[in-house]
């Protein structure tokens, strides 16, 4: 009679086993042992453990635990992954407010043309100082002319004068050269601009036309 009863405790589920504690970790060792306890179990730490909750349903999994480097290699893993996933949405919110900006080629392309159309202005304002400029040097060099055989008797106005002129040129000439490396680049981002847009303004048109399109009448009898 108590083998018997002692057979009939064994084979209680394990909830049963168990009744009093809120969750049971179990788990299969590296020696095939099948391991329980109220609280992870090291034995197992480097494989899965199954929580149990007080119905003996399977509640949850936990682990394998990592180490330090396994760790680490995750969490940078999941940093480039938020990341990633940030600069998709970032981009995708930047593609819809450029849709938003330009809703044809048309507008696309009359702001590229306005932007060139700007920097144009201050290139030819640029070249006009630049021709004020090399007619100030001549007369200068006129005014040199006169010291040629010395120029240490001439004036230290002109001389200042001079010297002016020559850092105003290359100032105009650096400005010339900015504002066309400008002008490629507004020509660059209104290209890559095109490339992206031309294919949303290809669906909407569509989109459009089908929404236009009279419903097919109902064929009489």
């Amino acid at each position: 009679m108590k083998l018997l009863v002692r057979v009939c405790v064994v084979g209680l589920p394990l909830a049963f086993q168990f009744a009093s504690a809120q969750e049971i970790y179990t788990c299969i060792d590296s020696k095939g042992r099948k391991l329980t306890s109220d609280r992870p179990i090291a034995e197992c730490l480097d494989r899965e453990q199954k929580v149990v909750g007080s119905g003996g349903t399977v509640k949850r999994t936990v682990g394998p635990s990592l180490t330090a480097q396994e760790r680490s290699v995750q969490e940078e893993a999941q940093r480039r992954e938020s990341e990633e996933q940030a600069r998709v949405a970032d981009e995708r919110r930047r593609d819809r407010a450029l849709l938003t900006r330009y809703p044809n080629k048309a507008a696309h392309e009359r702001e590229r043309v306005e932007a060139l159309v700007q920097l144009d202005e201050g290139i030819h304002t640029s070249q006009l100082r630049l021709l004020e400029l090399a007619q100030q040097r001549k007369d200068l060099d006129v005014e040199m002319e006169f010291y040629r055989k010395d120029s240490a008797k001439a004036p230290a106005s002109l001389k200042r004068k001079i010297n002016e002129n020559v850092l105003n040129i290359a100032a105009q000439q650096r400005f010339l050269k900015d504002q066309d490396e400008e002008k490629k680049r507004v020509n660059q981002r209104f290209d890559e601009e095109l490339v992206k847009l031309s294919p949303r303004w290809a669906m909407q048109a569509a989109a459009m036309s089908a929404a236009a399109s009279p419903a097919s009448a109902p064929k009489g009898k």
